[in-house]
């Protein structure tokens, strides 16, 4: 096995022993990067500034849990000096004046940026087809998606270019790709990794998170960039939990809840047949299992797709070609507005756009922007009751394996409910984790966990029990028997 395609449990083991340098690990995901190119899973790639820092770190002791770690970074999260594009025409020629607190300390542990990965623009979208720079491909079959809106930073790591990445969840858009893609995507409870630096989608709904090839890997991660921020005014003064010390305590006499309500017609049949699998995995590994509701699921996507819009038009409100980015000439300050915004924004990010204004315009904002809050609580308060009866909620994380690529563009609705199973836990603000639990003609099936408020450590321990029954986290998507060919399980 390449050392690009280890986990960073296994390299950090290697360079604690001296058996390997920094140097060694990003040559060996360099390396990877340049045969796996035509999955365009980065924007924007640095192998020579990574490979001067790898190297200085071979001089150095280690400094951090993720020292030499080469990682990847969803494109909408800022860099200082670097550009951030969140895969739009608008913020061309944009850099960075700061870094966003999330990166900083993965910095601050020793890992390496080797690059600023693809996404569906300013993360509206299912499956990185609404970049301006193209689509990304899905690492298992190349005419295939791969999720999104984070389907660079997943394709990244289940290529073996990044050992981990960073992506941002609004509805979905960690787990979704990390289900796609045969990962484990973590999206954190609302308020416990600091927003601060990612460009804001939908303000009370984004979460930054990571993806990783296991779940030990997923632990370290989010140890890294959790914590209070002071720069993030929804950050929570929580304590931070020893989360890879905590993984391996078992699940015996815990209390794992299947809502009814996520296996009604839909969802495709291998698809349930795995999850159901890894439901009775759980059961056999000392779990006890329970049937519960939650009621107001049906009402999630078109509550979503209200609040979400509304908060996406006001955010992008700030893009009009004066300050920054994109700048259309014009001869007056209205037509400058809709030059740039006509010719920066994509046709999915214009249609949220307007979708937003107009919930939240006269004579409407109290039929639907007011009334879907309304329900948002009525949902968040059916987890609260089902977290009364049991500690994890477990379900499909997609309805479907990986679709085709233009399969669902054309029709936004379908597209919308592809995240039909992910959106609630962002409505209600709990934590929730997606991670491989079979394959299905060859593509990835994801398991979703979802656990009340701050309560990733039982999230990692139940995933981490489920992976040890089972080997799907140790297959790779890519496999190097020959230059540029890809081996699909």
């Amino acid at each position: 096995m390449e050392l690009c395609d280890k986990t960073i449990h296994d390299l950090s083991g290697m360079l604690a022993k001296k058996e390997i340098q920094p140097s060694e690990i990003m040559k060996s995901a360099l390396s990877r990067m340049e045969k796996t190119g035509e999955f365009a899973s980065f924007i924007k790639t640095f192998p020579e500034e990574a490979m001067k820092c790898a190297g200085e770190q071979d001089k150095k002791a280690l400094k951090g849990s993720l020292s030499g770690i080469p990682v990847a970074i969803k494109d909408n999260m800022c860099i200082e000096g670097k550009g951030t594009t969140c895969a739009s025409h608008i913020l061309e020629g944009f850099t960075a004046p700061y870094t966003a607190t999330a990166v900083q300390k993965l910095l601050d542990e020793g890992a390496i940026v080797i690059g600023k990965t693809n996404m569906d623009e300013f993360a509206m979208g299912s499956s990185t087809e609404t970049s301006f720079f193209g689509n990304t491909l899905n690492p298992w079959n190349k005419d295939t998606v791969p999720g999104g809106s984070s389907g660079g930073s997943a394709t990244s790591v289940a290529l073996g270019e990044a050992a981990g990445s960073l992506g941002s969840d609004t509805g979905g858009s960690i787990r979704q790709p990390a289900s796609l893609c045969g990962l484990v995507g973590l999206k954190p409870t609302y308020g416990r990794v600091s927003r601060y630096g990612l460009v804001a989608f939908a303000s009370s709904l984004d979460q930054i998170g990571p993806f990783a090839k296991d779940v030990e890997d997923a632990a370290i991660l989010l140890k890294a960039i959790s914590g209070y921020d002071a720069k993030d005014s929804t950050s929570v003064n929580a304590e931070v939990p020893d989360y890879p010390s905590q993984i391996k305590n078992g699940i015996k006499g815990l209390r794992i809840g299947v809502p009814r309500e996520y296996f009604l017609e839909g969802i495709d049949n291998e698809v349930e047949a795995c999850v159901r699998k890894a439901i009775k995995d759980l059961e056999n590994c000392g779990a006890e299992i329970r049937d519960v509701s939650l009621p107001r699921t049906e009402y999630a996507v078109a509550t979503y797709y209200i609040i979400a819009t509304a908060e996406a038009s006001s955010n992008l409100a700030r893009y009009d070609g004066v300050h920054y980015g994109l700048r259309e000439k014009a001869g007056n300050i209205i037509d400058l507005y809709k030059k740039t915004r006509s010719a920066g924004f994509g046709d999915e990010v214009k249609r949220r756009i307007i979708l937003g204004t107009y919930v939240l315009s006269s004579g409407y904002y109290d039929a639907y922007y007011l009334k879907a809050q309304k329900v948002r609580t009525l949902i968040k308060e059916d987890f609260s009751k089902a977290f009364g009866e049991v500690d994890v909620i477990v379900t499909p994380t997609s309805p479907t394996t990986a679709w085709k690529i233009g399969e669902k563009t054309d029709d936004p609705l379908k597209m919308y409910l592809s995240d039909i199973y992910t959106i609630s836990a962002n409505l209600a603000g709990i934590p929730a984790v997606s991670l491989n639990c079979g394959f299905s003609a060859g593509l990835p099936v994801g398991l979703q966990l979802q656990a009340a408020h701050f309560n990733e450590a039982v999230l990692l321990r139940t995933a981490y029990a489920f992976e040890q029954m089972n080997d799907y986290h140790k297959k790779r998507a890519f496999s190097e028997t020959a230059e540029n060919q890809v081996k699909y399980y």
